[in-house]
Parts: C-alpha cells; sequence; structure tokens
C-alpha cells in the first residue's frame, strides 16, 4: 500500500496493491493494520455505503456537524472527480479543496478526516462509489456546502450543468456554513 500526501497534509490518497495478470485482478480494498502501519491512524470504521450515479451527477459537498464522518472512499466501476474542502477552522487550509480522480482503472482510495466536506462528480457512463464511515448516517446533522461556492471555487470538470438533488442544490456557501 502507497500513500501520498496531497496539498492538505491530511487528505490522503491510498494505492492500494493490486495483482493482476490475463485473468483479472485482486486487491485487498482494506485492511485494518496495513492502513494504520501506513498512515499511522487507528480509526474504526462503523459503516459502510455503496452508491450508483450516472454521468453528469454530481453529489455533495456533504458533512455532518456532529457525528463528524472519517471516510475511507473508492470507485469499483466507472471514474469520478472526488473533491473535499477544509471545514475546520481552526487549520490553515480551512476552506480549501482537493480534487481527485477515482476510478476502476487506478484503484485509488481517498482518506478523508472528519471536519471536511465530501462530494464527488461522475465522469463515466456510471460509477460505483463505495465508502467506509467512522460514524454513523445522522441526517439530523447533515449539511451541504454549495458545489459552486465561488469563494471556494472548486474547478469541477463539466460539459454543461451537472445533475443534482434537491437537497444539493440548496447547499449554502461557506460563508454562511456550519463549520468545524
Amino acid at each position: 500500500m502507497k500513500v501520498i500526501k496531497t496539498e492538505i497534509p491530511d487528505l490522503l490518497i491510498i494505492e492500494p496493491q493490486v495483482f493482476g495478470d490475463a485473468r483479472g485482478f485482486f486487491m485487498e480494498s482494506y485492511n485494518h493494520q496495513r492502513f494504520q502501519a501506513a498512515t499511522g491512524l487507528d480509526v474504526d470504521f462503523v459503516q459502510d455505503n455503496h452508491s450508483r450515479s450516472a454521468r453528469g451527477v454530481l453529489r455533495g459537498l456533504h458533512y455532518q456537524t456532529r457525528q463528524s464522518q472519517g471516510k475511507l472512499v473508492w470507485v469499483v466501476q466507472g471514474s469520478v472527480f472526488d473533491v473535499t474542502v477544509d471545514l475546520r477552522k481552526s487549520s490553515s487550509t480551512f476552506g480549501q479543496w482537493v480534487g481527485v480522480e477515482l476510478s476502476e482503472e487506478n484503484h485509488r482510495q481517498l482518506w478523508i478526516p472528519p471536519g471536511f466536506a465530501h462530494g464527488f462528480l461522475v465522469t463515466s457512463d456510471s460509477a460505483d462509489f463505495l465508502y467506509k464511515t467512522t460514524d454513523y448516517y445522522a441526517p439530523e446533522f447533515e449539511r451541504c456546502l454549495a458545489w459552486n461556492d465561488p469563494n471556494v471555487g472548486v474547478d469541477w470538470p463539466l460539459a454543461g450543468e451537472p445533475l443534482l438533488s434537491a437537497k444539493d442544490r440548496l447547499g449554502k456557501a461557506l460563508a454562511e456554513c456550519e463549520t468545524f
């Protein structure tokens, strides 16, 4: 397993070891001991989620004000442009974002600690997106940072308008968001 630091030091790109040949491939998508040894993090995942979305769907940027979730995310089918925004007021990278391509080809994973907003844009015909979380989903604490807040300035690889849920259309500007 290879760990790559991003522009925001707490966000980590994980490249699992993939064993492949003409038959296909095998990879260990998660191993607690190896994750801890490679990242120095001792996290306890309590929930796994799986979403499928069509090309052009943009989900996010979501976070929970309480029961804040750390997430380990990856794509098993298709590709996405995955985005995280630092919402930790005490951080020197508050309000900054990182975008990473996650795909079935590159097998990359992204570790997102609590205190970040998260979302993704599907860049393939469809994508199956998996994530492990460190706390349970709590809809009463869920919030949404506007995907297109000009003060955050995410450079989404869009060809036209994204497909958004009703809740994601109501995302708030960073200046109006509850932060950590």
